[in-house]
């Protein structure tokens, strides 16, 4: 039994040994922060899907420009009927009447009769106010997706550097525990030696062991950490799954932190920017229903060719002028009003919202950017006084003048000190995304 426990330690530290190597089949790709948020830019697929969105506004664009352009209509329809009345007028619409065909009998008993009438449309807007604001609400609408594209751009460069960070920070943990082990697996060899002699416990020697594997679990999940970070990265940069990324880049806490926050927010931000134009777009819905109340007019041509062969026969022509008031809707249009006023107010309230809610957040970061650049200071120096510590008890118990809990304490206190060091400097980095995130910069 003791035989097969050993194995398996040996086979578990064996497998972590190795920890930041990529598994075979992977091509390893070595990226920086820069290089990542310039990849996402361009293969990202949320971001893709925003400069679709703008495509399919300026489709919309396209679309008003039936409010200008004429509408042109081409149709072939086929008729045959005995009816008297509609014989003698096809007869008459095909040049094709002759004076026999006034007789009472044939008037009253025609032959079957086929008609072929080519006709040849063309409607002409002359005022259509309601239309002509459709193509300003679409060329509006058009920019708020044009914001908001670039919002998304920036959401997902801000979330790139989190997960980018993460993974940093997840390797640097296990570079402090593997430290850790190393350490700690020449303490327990040094217990091992001490219980064969007589000079320790098993409680003792146990000890050492129970920590050497909390150390390799902690390992194991920060591999998942790693696993996890790299993972999101591929997603979000679009790279394929086969890919072992590595960050060239490191946790940098050089900089000024501000001391307030008199600058606030940037007011060309782009989602605020979005939001403006969409309480001007539900402006202008209201104009467009009140302009629904105004008549319209169009110009028409119209062409028919009647034959009882298609494309042949009798043609004819007409031009007019078509004027259309709707005096009464049954309210649908006071009631378009009414939506589009609520819908301005729904649009500045929600600015109002998201502008004081970046104000706030902007403050969280510029807190959280002071805090974490004093947790630094402290880490670095709770490092510097563990390690002297450790130092000094490791010493101390190999000749047997210190405690195995007090190693342990030390190891642990020293330990806990570089993966603070570590979580500092990770928070002031994303601080600082959130900062240039919320104001815009």
């Amino acid at each position: 039994m003791k035989v097969y426990k050993a194995l398996i330690g040996f086979c578990v530290a064996g497998s972590l040994s190795l920890p930041l190597q990529a598994n075979a089949g992977e091509t390893t790709m070595k990226l920086s922060l820069t290089d990542a948020i310039s990849m996402a830019r361009q293969n990202n697929s949320s971001i893709k899907a925003s400069r679709s969105r703008i495509d399919q506004a300026e489709a919309r664009v396209v679309q008003t420009r039936q409010s200008s352009l004429p509408k042109v209509t081409l149709s072939e329809t086929l008729m045959v009927t005995n009816d008297p009345g509609a014989a003698l007028v096809f007869k008459l619409q095909q040049s094709s009447i002759q004076a026999t065909d006034f007789l009472p009998e044939k008037l009253n008993n025609p032959n079957v009769i086929n008609d072929f009438n080519t006709s040849l449309q063309v409607t002409q807007p002359v005022y259509n106010a309601d239309a002509a604001l459709g193509r300003t609400i679409a060329l509006t609408a058009k920019k708020a997706e044009e914001h908001m594209a670039v919002r998304t751009e920036e959401t997902i460069s801000f979330q790139v550097s989190k997960v980018y960070y993460g993974l940093i920070l997840a390797r640097k943990n296990i570079e402090a525990v593997e430290q850790s082990i190393k350490t700690m697996q020449g303490h327990s060899n040094e217990a091992a030696k001490a219980f064969s002699a007589g000079l320790m416990t098993k409680s003792d020697k146990l000890s050492t062991e129970v920590r050497l594997s909390e150390l390799q679990e902690q390992k194991l999940m920060l591999h998942d950490a790693i696993k996890d970070a790299t993972d999101a990265l591929k997603v979000m940069l679009h790279i394929d799954a086969s890919v072992a990324i590595v960050p060239t880049d490191d946790l940098v806490v050089e900089g000024v932190v501000p001391e307030r926050d008199d600058k606030t927010i940037q007011d060309n931000r782009a989602d605020l920017k979005a939001l403006e134009t969409s309480r001007q777009i539900a402006g202008y819905q209201a104009d467009m229903a009140r302009a629904s109340r105004l008549p319209r007019v169009n110009a028409f041509l119209q062409t028919n060719l009647h034959s009882d062969n298609i494309f042949s026969g009798g043609s004819s022509w007409a031009a007019g002028m078509n004027v259309q008031w709707n005096i009464f809707d049954g309210m649908a249009s006071s009631g378009r009003i009414q939506e589009a006023k609520a819908q301005e107010r729904e649009a500045m309230y929600n600015y109002e919202n998201t502008r004081n809610s970046s104000i706030a957040e902007v403050k969280k970061s510029i807190r959280s950017m002071k805090t974490a650049q004093a947790r630094i200071a402290v880490a670095r120096k709770s490092i510097e006084e563990s390690k002297v510590s450790l130092d000094y008890i490791g010493a101390q118990y190999k000749t047997g003048m210190a405690m195995t809990f007090e190693l342990l304490m030390r190891e642990q206190a020293n330990t806990y000190a570089k993966m603070r060091l570590n979580q500092a400097k990770y928070d002031l980095c994303v601080a600082k995304s959130e900062l240039a995130y919320y104001r815009g910069n």
